[in-house]
This record gives structure tokens, C-alpha cells and sequence, in this order.
């Protein structure tokens, strides 16, 4: 199914399973897609930063998304395709929209600095991709140190028709979100998808500053389900509940440089995964960390009993 700008929902972000050795963990992969599709996720972004994708060989990368389209059920599936150079960028994409992935996912490099460049790049992207396939605009300014402002993101969207969703990721993002509904609300913006990342840490207040969604990883995306589904039926009271169970766990979730860490191990101690390994290079977990996780696993089960692991 193609990505358009009416997506709305949950789009976990797929972490990649290694092998101890390193190498793809080809079950899991299938697993973790099975996994996804069947707890209710509205599509899956694969190879984004948080996969890893910079440590997968090409052959790797499109064995992932064929995984993932066979999967997912006909669900959207976005894939990252950002690449130091157009040329790397124009195949990747083009492969994976063949295979059936429904969009894209462009990220800025950081050499960005003004508006003008930041409009530029994408301009020449979309050329360099094809204005037939569409794409997402990966807005992580805390990553990529790339700052755009609401203003710029609109001169993107109404330059290129194939855009069809923001990531929005910036932080603090909240007011960001509502100066972009109400450009829409004023006409001068079009109709795009905002779906939020930040491993879902303010979720619970973006769904109500206008965002359709999640489009970000945590070791329960049941939980970002959830938040979404209860925030869009007016259920306020039970969003916020939900989400407070996990904050403390999502918070842990975010720690830099070992985030990506927490998460595998959650997800194993789940059964999703065989093994928490990354490729290297990648932080590991110590035992302290481990049993500091234990326990917030054990706490959260005492309000959420998906967490008894």
C-alpha cells in the first residue's frame, strides 16, 4: 500500500536483529514483522536510524524490506533511504518501491545550516528519487543538528507534491505541531500526516496538539496503540494513565547511546527477539543496567500485565 498524506496511526520504527556473531537473525526478522502486524500497527519504518541501517550491506537492507512487505499484511511500510550521496539514495529507493514499500524516508544532513539549503536539498532529492514516490520528512534536529522551522517545513511540502508525512522529532516539538495544523487551517499548507518520534516521549500531549500518530520505536508499541486509540475516541483521562505506567520505562528507553540497547533487551526478554546483539560498533547493557530494566519491567507489570516477563 503507497504512503499517502491521510496515514494515520502507529508505525513502529523495526530495530534489526543480529545473531551473536552479527549477522541478520532472519527468524526474528520474520518474527518481529508477524509481531507487529498482529498487535494492530497501522504500517513499520525499517532501516531507520534507530535499525542500524548504516551497518547493513545493500543485499541485507532489501532482504529487510522484502521481510517486511511480505509480512505486514499490504500495510504501508517506509523505509529509510538517507545516503551521503543522491545516487545511493535514488537506487535504494527505487528497489524498495519495486519490492512494494509504500514510501520513503529522508533525513538532512547535517551540513545544513540555512532555510534555503534545507529547501534545496530536498528539492534535489526528490529529483534524484523520482516525483512518483513518496516521502517523509525525518525532522530529528537533536540528532541531526538540522533545525527547521515550521515555515521551512511548509516550503517543502507545498514544493513537492510526493510529500506526503512529516517526522516530527524536534524537541520541544509541541508548539511546532500546532503551528502547523493551523497553517493547514488557514490554507497554506496542505494536508500532510504528522506522525511523532522521540521513542513516543511526549505522545500523549502531541496527539492532542494535532498529531495522527506515532511513527517511532519503543519496546511496547502496544502502549503507542494505545495512546493513539484512546486519544482519537476522546478518552484523555485513559491515554494519560496508560502512558504514565510506561514513562518510566520509555524515559530509561531514551538514554543516548544506549537506548537502542534497552530496547533489544526488552524485546527480548519478550520473545520477539532471539538476542539482544547489535552489530558492532554498539553499546551493550551491564548487569546493573539489566537488573535496573528488571525492575522497571517489574514495576510497570503491576499496571500493565503485557510487561510480565
Amino acid at each position: 500500500m503507497r504512503l499517502t498524506p491521510d496515514a494515520a496511526g502507529v508505525y513502529p520504527i523495526a530495530p534489526t536483529p543480529f545473531n551473536a556473531d552479527g549477522s541478520v537473525d532472519w527468524t526474528s526478522t520474520d518474527r518481529l514483522f508477524e509481531f507487529y502486524a498482529g498487535i494492530g500497527s497501522d504500517g513499520v519504518t525499517v532501516l531507520g536510524i534507530m535499525g542500524e541501517a548504516p551497518k547493513l550491506e545493500p543485499e541485507e537492507s532489501v532482504g529487510l524490506v522484502k521481510r517486511a512487505v511480505a509480512k505486514m499484511g499490504g500495510k504501508p511500510i517506509i523505509v529509510g533511504v538517507s545516503a551521503p550521496g543522491f545516487a545511493a539514495m535514488r537506487s535504494l529507493a527505487r528497489q524498495v518501491m519495486a519490492l512494494g514499500a509504500g514510501g520513503v524516508m529522508i533525513a538532512p544532513p547535517p551540513s545544513l545550516r540555512t532555510d534555503d539549503q534545507i529547501v534545496g536539498y530536498y528539492a534535489q532529492a526528490v529529483e534524484a528519487i523520482g516525483t512518483d514516490i513518496p516521502f517523509v520528512i525525518q525532522d530529528y534536529p537533536l540528532t541531526l543538528s538540522v533545525v527547521m522551522t515550521p515555515a521551512v517545513i511548509r516550503r517543502i511540502v507545498q514544493d513537492n507534491p510526493s510529500c506526503v508525512m512529516l517526522k516530527h522529532e524536534d524537541w520541544p516539538g509541541l508548539e511546532k505541531i500546532s503551528t502547523l495544523r493551523k497553517f493547514q487551517a488557514d490554507g497554506s499548507l496542505r494536508k500532510i500526516a504528522i506522525l511523532t518520534g522521540n521513542g513516543g516521549l511526549f505522545l500523549d500531549f502531541e496527539m492532542e496538539r494535532g498529531a495522527d500518530g506515532a511513527n517511532t520505536g519503543y519496546a511496547f508499541p502496544e502502549l503507542l496503540i494505545d495512546v493513539v486509540r484512546f486519544s482519537k475516541e476522546g478518552k484523555r483521562d485513559a491515554a494519560h494513565d496508560i502512558f504514565d505506567a510506561h514513562l518510566p520505562l520509555l524515559r530509561y528507553e531514551q538514554q543516548q547511546g544506549v537506548g537502542l540497547a534497552v530496547r533489544k533487551y526488552t524485546m527480548m526478554k519478550r520473545g520477539i527477539l532471539a538476542s539482544d546483539a547489535q552489530r558492532k560498533p554498539g553499546a551493550g547493557l551491564t548487569a546493573a543496567a539489566k537488573a535496573e530494566v528488571d525492575y522497571l519491567l517489574a514495576r510497570l507489570a503491576k499496571h500493565d500485565p503485557r510487561a510480565k516477563v
